[in-house]
């Protein structure tokens, strides 16, 4: 059983068949087709050599497919943990120096360290501290900066920096020195790529091509672009005249890596490492999750940390960088019909054949091209309707996700997350300490009790019903002693308070010490104090105190029996209808 937790291979690989590798090879295919151009656009955006990408997609798919639990999640380098690796390395070392590929390397190493420590602990819930504003803040702020650092390649021109207000003023100095040629090849190619992406499935099913092979094909334009830029640089003779092209990419397998081990190194690193680790593991998640639940399967998150953690110190031994599980290729791996993480590492066969036989094909394969493969895939994470739809529902949201955008785009990727994450934590620590408490009162002809403010409801002025909607905390202890307090205050009439329990799942030692509090100073106002609808864990805690030896009223099974029990002044059980009529209430 402990082999099968951990080698999720050995479940799904008793059932392994001619069928399901025949579905398996062909989703390999299409999905090689798809990230052999992705791999060296991402490398570049990471400030590293294309080839470093196709290493980074060889054995990390490997170890994937043994530790893995998603059967469609397709793991490699990704736009946004790209940008984060060359926002680390370049912290610490100059882009194209022996030293930046280190510490890219070790990135990767740290990574997965991290992240198999985490699944080992099961700590996969740690996560959770990034809230979907947060990511997807980050996710939309990485993308404009992404888009931005690409256009420099798309102009022929150097502009340099880590932040929006560096890169728009480098562009801004620099392109008065753009390549008219290399324009123009950047132009056609993106907007090649972005009519590839809505326009080329549709005129493939006017061809007579069945939908869904027409999509299978539509998902090669990378390739079509990469091939029909590659040719117009030699036939044209671009390089020559400007046009920056790939040069020699290295033929031949992954050479075995080491990263470094300089204690100042890694210093310097774990922090971008850990926040490459966790990033990475909530956007794979969120897909695997996403696919496996199309299909009624299910992955287990703190085994996915395991994989994860697997795919990148194989990407370090292998010479690679930090990846993750792809959102795009991912869909493609799932819609080809992908039937298992085998599918991942067949994939990873054809990159390694690509690496062994194509890469003298790249020499003349324009920046622009990669550049304008990156920009239409970024551009696509960007999602201008969120923080719209959270100004509307929810401001401290927006507040989250709007800080993550803004500190990001101002102050860089890691700030950005850190950010995010203190915003995101502090609103949450401010509505923890502001529950929602309501008064309440009974709905006529019913035993349900609502809010006075949003219904019409039956209440006596000897009683009142407070009803507490979160847990008592330290966060929250004192507000619900002053929102108590004040309420009876304007009761003059007052003589039992009914704190009405049943949303409270936990009360903690500073939330027992306020109701002592509440208690004691209600029954120096000759005010009883009830309890109505407490929960069982609560009660057992509740019991293993002095509180319930000193409450000055009683404990209700529920908040009708309360209500009913004490509209009579002297407590003695009677029909509240009767006693409102009696006090001319109705």
């Amino acid at each position: 059983m402990t082999f099968a937790r951990y080698l999720p291979i050995l479940a799904w690989g008793r059932t392994y068949n001619r069928a399901v590798l025949a579905n398996d090879m062909l989703a390999a295919v299409i999905v090689t087709i798809m990230l052999i151009p992705q791999s060296l656009a991402y490398a570049l955006l990471a400030g590293l050599p294309p080839v470093v990408g196709l290493y980074a997609s060889i054995l990390p798919l490997f170890a994937y497919a043994l530790f893995g639990t998603s059967r469609t999640l397709a793991v490699g380098p990704v736009a946004v943990v790209s940008l984060m690796t060359a926002s680390a390395a370049g912290a610490v070392a100059a882009q194209g120096s022996p030293e930046y590929l280190q510490a890219a390397i070790t990135l990767a190493m740290l990574s997965g360290v991290m992240l198999a420590v985490m699944g080992f602990l099961r700590l996969g819930f740690l996560a959770n501290l990034l809230s979907h504003p947060v990511i997807s803040g980050f996710i939309t702020a990485s993308g404009l900066l992404i888009a931005t650092s690409q256009a420099k390649h798309i102009l022929g021109i150097k502009a340099d920096g880590d932040t929006m207000p560096e890169l728009l003023d480098a562009l801004a100095h620099g392109i008065a020195g753009t390549n008219p040629r290399t324009l123009v090849l950047g132009v056609v190619a993106t907007a090649f790529l972005f009519w590839v992406r809505k326009g080329a499935k549709p005129a493939l099913i006017r061809f007579g091509l069945a939908p869904r092979a027409a999509e299978m094909v539509a998902k090669a334009g990378p390739v079509v672009a990469v091939a029909l830029t590659i040719v117009a640089v030699v036939m044209l003779g671009l390089e020559a005249k400007g046009v920056k092209v790939v040069g020699s990419v290295p033929q031949g397998l992954p050479p075995f890596a080491l990263p470094g081990f300089d204690p100042a190194l890694w210093e310097r690193l774990w922090v971008p490492a850990l926040l490459i680790s966790v990033i990475g593991f909530v956007e794979s998640v969120s897909v695997a999750q996403t696919l496996a639940a199309k299909r009624r399967q299910r992955i287990v998150p703190d085994q996915e940390l395991v994989g994860l953690g697997a795919a990148n110190i194989a990407s370090a031994l292998s010479g690679g960088y930090p990846v993750t599980g792809g959102f795009a290729r991912s869909v493609v791996n799932f819609d080809a019909g992908a039937e298992t993480p085998a599918a991942g590492a067949y994939t990873a066969v054809g990159i390694a054949l690509a690496s062994l036989f194509l890469t003298p094909l790249l020499f003349h394969l324009p920046v622009a091209t990669l550049a304008a493969t990156i920009i239409v895939a970024v551009l696509s994470l960007v999602d201008l309707k969120t923080p719209v739809l959270l100004w509307r529902y929810s401001r401290p949201d927006f507040a989250a996700h709007g800080a993550t955008i803004g500190v990001t785009l101002l102050a860089g990727v890691e700030q950005g997350v850190i950010a995010g994450v203190l915003v995101g934590l502090l609103l949450y620590l401010w509505r923890a300490s502001r529950p929602h408490a309501a008064v309440v009162g009974r709905v006529p002809d019913t035993e349900h009790f609502r809010n006075v403010e949003r219904h019409k409801v039956l209440t006596l002025p000897h009683i009142l019903s407070i009803r507490v909607d979160e847990g008592l905390t330290y966060l929250n202890a004192r507000w619900l002693e002053e929102y108590v307090l004040e309420r009876v205050a304007a009761q003059p009439e007052l003589r039992h308070v009914i704190l009405m329990c049943s949303a409270v799942n936990a009360i903690d030692a500073s939330g027992l010490e306020s109701l002592e509090a509440i208690n004691h100073r209600l029954a120096d106002g000759g005010i009883a104090l009830h309890l109505s609808e407490v929960k069982g864990p609560v009660m057992d805690r509740l019991q293993r105190s002095h509180f319930l030896h000193d409450l000055t009223g009683r404990v209700f099974l529920s908040q009708d029996r309360a209500f009913s029990e004490l509209a009579n002044d002297d407590g003695s059980p009677v029909d509240p209808v009767d006693t409102w009529q009696a006090r001319g209430l109705i």
